[in-house]
């Protein structure tokens, strides 16, 4: 449907269908009729496209066509509303960046609810005539639920008609008493406040105000900031005041945390120091909600944008400043297609705008120290010092809690006080085995252990969700000495209940618990409101909560993520660390025994504890860390000094998958590229899959060696049934 000449001009939209296959590619011609002249770039159209429906987003406006217009097709509806045109331009360079299609990048930037034709919703209102203002004045005839109703409208002003009753509100229309209309209304979502709120600005501090002055000169131009702070030294105040300058200024903001459900105090201060002009997006929110939010940005009646990653496409209007919290947090990076990381993203869309990123965190990635301007807050804002951290050697030591922890514990409950427990792993236990044959039971989708659930009374994969009921005995002998490997956050859970008993409430927080709507806040304001407890969790625990009575920090098995083959596993084992010490100590009036510690305390249980890691996260030394994380990516060229590029085929049978990795990389090795593989992966939901990885100085070059390959074996990939899966910068 390309080409050359159509007869009427200014008619032609040159549109991306919105289909899933890498093997069609748009745009495509349509004739525009003349009552859809208004059309424009970012328009919604359901148009015709092979044998079906479907929606396409208009990239171009043109005069010409290669096609004669009596050959184009022509759009079935225009749906309002569309994408704006810088977020069309955005989808564009997301699917050259991340070698996906314009089809699945411009899915990400479409409003909610567009594909399912979620629209506002309306109600019918309610409004008192002066006709009927004189009956009430008068000695009209009323029955007395019209004479109510009227009362009530006269008192309140225009309302929604079902709570005043239709069928009365009708017949006062009939007498032109009540005028009835139908009304937009928008759905708003709820917000839960927990933590401390900082509704009223505080004095900044020197460092406070030197970071604020350096954002506050670059809003005019734009700039790229760090701001790199001990945790509880006042970060969020910085983003405050540098989103109140832009909105002075007439511009936008948008504000990127790392999960909605686990930043509430964050959410809760923006809302409380801008009121309505704060909006909300995130997946957690009902589809008309979503929907209603992104209308209020795209109109302008709300300017500031709160939200996880998907929230970087915000449809805001002159956008001036990005903040992104927790910038180190791995959510960031999206695990669909396309697999895009929303802080590259803000700094694209703040080069669109003219805008200021502002990214803040503990512990700052490696790329993010080197590549963004760093704004340091060196000291807590209450001048206190970070809580002493205390390495325990769990060597020899055959039991979830080292005897120090347990008298620790022993300490917060006679104090009354608070304690956070952080195992990055849930469930009961690891795996179990039979101890007659030996036999362990796995996934029989994936190649990977089942976790015992034992609440559920279940074995659970943590990849594709299969379930079975927990065995009494082995299936392969019939041994009944079944054999339970390693603890979880269940286990640890029913461990502290025991040890501790009444006195000292276990609040559980991780995935099992936070399945269901609401639980997740709900147990983090239960902690907030008890008078004494331990909140005992995977890494949620660490992220970005400020509990004012926490005088105990745990971390158990401190060095499980450094058994992961990852580059990154040093950064994530410090960072986990360093961020859980900081949710401790941050209270006004903790009274600790004589003999703990000032200000709380941490304790780091290992079977590593000379990892280098640890121990400069036991020294809150994240200068030094850096310094040696980047020394040893420079000699192994790892980001950011070098550039990875993922690449994965599953297919029902590993042949087939093996076959297009090994075409792949014939195809990408002439490039000049080091590229890696196909290696085997382990089996996932019921796929084979292999991989590549390919290693880069020139990620521009690299990016484009690898699009080129996959566009070249796309129709051979579906011949084959082989699904490709490209993630640039892999986490």
């Amino acid at each position: 449907m390309h080409a050359q000449s159509a007869s009427t001009p200014g008619l032609i939209a040159r549109v991306e269908p919105l289909t899933l296959t890498r093997a069609v590619r748009g745009p495509f011609d349509y004739r525009l009729r003349p009552e859809q002249a208004d059309v424009a770039v970012g328009a919604l159209l359901r148009v015709p496209f092979g044998r079906r429906k479907t929606l396409g987003v208009v990239l171009e406006l043109a005069t010409e066509s290669a096609l004669a217009p009596d050959r184009l097709a022509e759009p079935d509806a225009v749906l309002p509303p569309g994408v704006p045109a810088d977020l069309v331009e955005l989808a564009g360079w997301i699917a050259d960046q991340y070698c996906s299609t314009p089809a699945r990048a411009l899915g990400l930037v479409l409003p909610p609810g567009a594909a399912g034709g979620v629209r506002r919703k309306r109600v019918l209102v309610a409004e008192l005539t002066d006709a009927g203002a004189a009956a009430l004045e008068g000695k009209a005839p009323l029955t007395d639920r019209q004479r109510t109703a009227l009362e009530a409208l006269r008192r309140d002003g225009p309302t929604v008609a079902a709570t005043l009753g239709t069928a009365t509100l009708r017949r006062l229309e009939g007498r032109g008493l009540v005028e009835l209309h139908s009304r937009a209304r928008g759905r708003r979502p709820a917000s839960v406040a927990i933590g401390r709120r900082l509704d009223n600005a505080p004095e900044l501090t020197s460092e406070q105000r030197d970071a604020l002055d350096a954002v506050l000169d670059a809003l005019s131009a734009g700039g790229r900031f760090l701001l790199h702070g001990v945790t509880g030294s006042g970060k969020t105040e910085v983003y405050l005041r540098a989103v109140e300058a832009a909105l002075a200024a007439g511009r936008a903001a948008i504000v990127l945390v790392p999960e909605i459900a686990l930043t509430p105090q964050t959410v809760g201060r923006f809302q409380a120091r801008f009121g309505d002009v704060v909006a909300l997006l995130h997946s957690g929110l009902g589809q008309g909600e979503r929907h209603d939010e992104w209308l209020r940005l795209r109109s302008g009646e709300a300017r500031v944008c709160v939200g996880p990653r998907s929230a970087v496409f915000a449809p805001l209007a002159d956008i001036g400043l990005i903040v992104v919290d927790e910038e180190h947090d791995s959510s960031y990076k999206h695990e669909g297609d396309p697999r895009y990381d929303a802080r590259t993203i803000a700094i694209r869309r703040a080069e669109q705008h003219g805008a200021v990123v502002l990214a803040g965190s503990a512990t700052p990635r490696p790329e993010s120290a080197v590549t963004l301007t760093r704004l340091r807050l060196r000291s807590r804002i209450d001048g206190r010092s970070l809580p002493p951290v205390e390495v325990l050697d769990m060597r020899g030591v055959h039991h979830p809690l080292h005897p120090r922890t347990r008298m620790a514990l022993a300490d917060v409950r006679a104090a009354g006080a608070k304690a956070i427990v952080l195992l990055n792993r849930r469930g009961w236990s690891n795996f179990l085995s039979c101890r007659g044959c030996g036999h362990v039971w796995m996934c029989p989708n994936c190649e990977v252990a089942l976790v015992l659930h034992r609440a559920a009374g279940q074995l659970a994969c943590h990849h594709c969700g299969h379930r079975r009921r927990a065995p009494s005995r082995c299936q392969a002998c019939g041994s009944v000495a079944v054999a339970r490997h390693g603890a979880g956050t269940e286990s640890v859970e029913q461990e502290l209940r025991e040890a501790f008993g009444p006195e000292l409430p276990v609040f559980r927080l991780d995935a099992d618990v936070a399945a269901g709507k609401d639980r997740l806040a709900r147990t983090l304001a239960a902690f907030e409101r008890a008078r004494a407890g331990v909140l005992l969790g995977t890494q949620m625990v660490a992220k970005g909560h400020d509990f004012a009575d926490v005088s105990l920090g745990v971390v158990l098995d401190a060095d499980q993520t450094l058994r992961f083959p990852d580059f990154r596993a040093e950064e994530r084992t410090f960072a986990l660390v360093t961020q859980l010490a900081g949710r401790v100590g941050r209270g006004e009036d903790l009274d600790p025994p004589a003999h703990a510690a000032p200000h709380g305390r941490v304790l780091v249980q290992t079977l590593a504890p000379a990892a280098e890691s640890i121990a400069f996260a036991a020294r809150h030394d994240s200068d030094g860390f850096l310094e040696q994380e980047l020394a040893r990516r420079r000699a192994l060229r790892y980001p950011p000094h070098g550039s990875l590029i993922r690449i994965v085929c599953s297919a029902a049978e590993a042949a087939e998958a093996l076959a297009v990795a090994t075409r792949l990389h014939g195809l990408i090795a002439p490039s000049g590229q080091a590229v890696l593989g196909p290696a085997p992966l382990f089996r996932l939901r019921g796929r084979s899959r292999s991989q590549l990885v390919i290693k880069c100085r020139d990620r521009q070059v690299a990016v484009r060696a690898v699009g080129a390959a996959v566009d070249e074996c796309a129709a051979d990939a579906v011949r084959r049934r082989v699904s490709i899966s490209v993630d640039v910068d892999p986490q």
